[in-house]
């Protein structure tokens, strides 16, 4: 099957922050995880991509912020747009251009909206036309959170068993809409360690893995009863020792690693001060070394003053719930 090499599609998709982590895929090739997630979609991160089918191309062009790529970087998305013609029954060559609006590899889930947007712009390319959940699915096999990235909100991703039964879903609630994160940016560059290289690794390595999986379940649960009742302490409270636990399989690899820099845990101790203070707010932080700082509208101006003179106004930026993945 071809298609008319004329039709490009746009799509945008947001970044997403985990509260209860992914971390460890029980089958690495079509990334179904041992656990259960939630995040929370942010909207001042996001990803745009188009994506055209052309007949005249020998073989994938890709460009992120008008610079082609090749290598590993080319190879994944190569691979994914394979999945889409398997899909599909497309055999041309895609042109895809994306611009990112997140630091990329430095632990803001750039991935996650990368392929929400190359899912929703290829398979629409192709002349698939997927339901939500589909396209979570779809996005999954990219990167693990980009199942995520399809819905706004909080969104839990349900950890299912198989290709057909592990993809995300929106939590449906008026609850906590007052949520804001703070993220600090306080380090751009690639980490030293990749989530997929350090996931391999805590699984096989690290002697608390099983404990991780009972944990996280029992985490999940935990703050959707938080959100449903509203309860913010109880629900920062969650986050913030999830992503504790998170860490801690890191530092018991084999060897061990750490995504934290000397400005992570300088901003993690300023988080406790504000708490101690009265000023309610907790920290998440993914794989890579910037901090998140979950709080509530009310307490935003006094936590970015307080960061912004630590590490300067324009590490520090203000997202609140983002939407899910759109088409322009």
């Amino acid at each position: 099957m071809t298609t008319s090499s004329d039709k490009i599609v746009t799509a945008i998709a947001h970044t997403n922050i985990a509260l209860i982590k992914y971390w460890g895929k029980r089958n690495a090739e079509f990334i179904i995880p041992y656990t259960g997630s939630l995040s929370l979609t942010l909207d001042q991160f996001y990803t745009q991509t188009s994506v055209q089918f052309d007949a005249s191309l020998d073989q994938d062009s890709v460009s992120i912020d008008d610079q082609l790529i090749d290598g590993n970087g080319w190879q994944r998305v190569h691979n994914f747009l394979n999945i889409v013609r398997q899909q599909s029954g497309i055999t041309l060559n895609a042109q895809v251009k994306s611009e990112n609006h997140v630091p990329t590899a430095a632990g803001l889930a750039s991935s996650a909206s990368a392929f929400a947007a190359l899912a929703a712009a290829a398979s629409r390319a192709a002349g698939m036309d997927l339901d939500l959940q589909a396209l979570s699915r779809l996005a999954r096999r990219g990167s693990g959170s980009a199942c995520r990235s399809i819905f706004g909100g909080f969104v839990e991703w349900q950890r299912g068993t198989n290709d057909a039964d592990s993809y995300a879903v929106p939590i449906e609630t008026p609850n906590l809409n007052d949520i804001r994160i703070v993220a600090l940016t306080v380090e751009k560059h690639h980490k030293p360690i990749s989530s997929r290289q350090g996931m391999a690794l805590s699984v096989t390595t690290s002697p608390y893995y099983p404990t991780w999986v009972k944990v996280v379940e029992s985490d999940l649960q935990s703050i959707k009863s938080a959100i449903n009742a509203d309860d913010f302490t109880r629900f920062g409270t969650i986050s913030e020792l999830n992503a504790m636990r998170m860490h801690a399989l890191t530092l018991s690899a084999n060897p061990d690693f750490l995504y934290f820099t000397g400005d992570t845990l300088e901003a993690m101790n300023e988080v406790k001060r504000l708490r101690h203070s009265g000023i309610e707010c907790y920290y998440t932080i993914d794989a890579g070394p910037n901090v998140k700082v979950i709080c509530q509208k009310q307490n935003v101006a006094a936590i970015t003053d307080t960061f912004s003179k630590m590490f300067g106004p324009e590490k520090v930026t203000v997202a609140q719930p983002g939407p899910g993945v759109k088409y322009l």
